[in-house]
C-alpha cells in the first residue's frame, strides 16, 4: 500500500541535514507540502527546501523561544495551510562525563531536545485539537531508554521527550491528535562519519544487523507514524536500532 499524504501539511524542525532532512523528504516524496523550521544555518535550510521541492519552505526559528516558535507557526499556516503532521526532530549534542559538564552544557541540551519539543508542540497542538486530527511524531534516542556514560543531559532530554510523548498522547487522544516517538539507535549521519574507523566498527559490533542506520530507516518509520497506517498508534515508542536494544 502507497502511503498518500496529499493534502497534509507537515512541519519538521532540525529540517536542513541529517535525519531532518531524510524525514521532509519522505514526506513530501508522499505529496505532504513541507515546512523546514531551523536556526543553526538559514542558507543551508534554505538549499535543503529547494532541493527537496514540491512546494518546501523554509522557516528560520529558534524552537527554545516560544515567541518565535508562534511566529514561525502562523508564518506556515498563512503560506501552507493548518499543520496536519508535527515532526520534533530539532536536537543537540554537549556530550561530557558527568563531573566535567559545566551548567550551561546541561542546560542548552535540555533547552533544545526538551523545551524545543514542548514549545512546538504546544504551538500546534490546539489548531489539531480543533480539527479533530493531527500526528505528532517525536524523535527520542535509544540513550533516553538505556542512558550512555558521557551523555547524562542527551539522555535526560531524550526519556523526557519519550515521558513527554506519553503524556501528550493520552492528553490528545480523544480529539485524534496521535502522539509517538521514533528512537532511532546509531545513524550514519554527520556525527557517526567523524568518528575514526575504529570507532565506528565497535558501534558497529553493537548492532545485531551489523550496520550503522540510515538517515532513510528512520524517515521510514515517521512517515508510517504520519499516516493513516498508523492510525490506532499513540504514546508509542518506535526504536529503529538494528536490534541492538532488545
Amino acid at each position: 500500500m502507497t502511503i498518500d499524504l496529499s493534502g497534509k501539511v507537515a512541519l519538521v524542525t532540525g529540517g536542513s541535514r541529517g535525519i531532518g532532512k531524510a524525514v521532509a523528504s519522505r514526506l513530501a516524496g508522499a505529496g505532504a507540502r513541507v515546512a523546514l523550521v531551523d536556526v543553526v544555518d538559514p542558507k543551508q535550510l534554505k538549499a535543503t527546501a529547494r532541493e527537496i521541492g514540491g512546494g518546501a519552505i523554509a522557516v528560520r526559528a529558534n524552537v527554545v523561544d516560544a515567541d518565535d516558535v508562534g511566529a514561525a507557526v502562523s508564518q506556515i499556516e498563512e503560506q501552507l495551510g493548518p499543520i496536519d503532521v508535527l515532526v520534533n526532530n530539532a536536537g543537540i549534542t554537549r556530550d561530557g562525563l558527568l563531573i566535567r559538564m559545566t551548567e550551561e552544557a546541561w542546560s542548552a541540551v535540555l533547552d533544545v531536545n526538551l523545551k524545543g519539543v514542548f514549545n512546538m508542540t504546544k504551538a500546534v497542538a490546539r489548531g489539531m485539537m480543533k480539527r479533530r486530527g493531527g500526528r505528532v511524531v517525536n524523535i527520542a534516542s535509544v540513550v533516553g531508554i538505556t542512558g550512555n556514560a558521557g551523555q547524562a543531559n542527551y539522555a535526560a532530554s531524550k526519556a523526557g521527550v519519550i515521558g513527554f510523548t506519553k503524556s501528550v498522547a493520552k492528553e490528545l487522544a480523544a480529539r485524534n491528535v496521535l502522539v509517538n516517538a521514533v528512537a532511532p539507535g546509531f545513524i550514519d549521519t554527520d556525527m557517526t562519519r567523524a568518528l575514526p574507523e575504529a570507532a565506528r566498527e565497535t558501534l558497529r559490533k553493537l548492532i545485531p544487523l551489523g550496520r550503522l542506520g540510515a538517515a532513510e530507516d528512520v524517515a521510514n518509520a515517521v512517515l508510517f507514524l504520519s499516516s493513516d497506517l498508523a492510525s490506532y498508534m499513540t504514546g508509542q515508542v518506535v526504536v529503529v536500532d538494528g536490534g541492538m536494544v532488545m
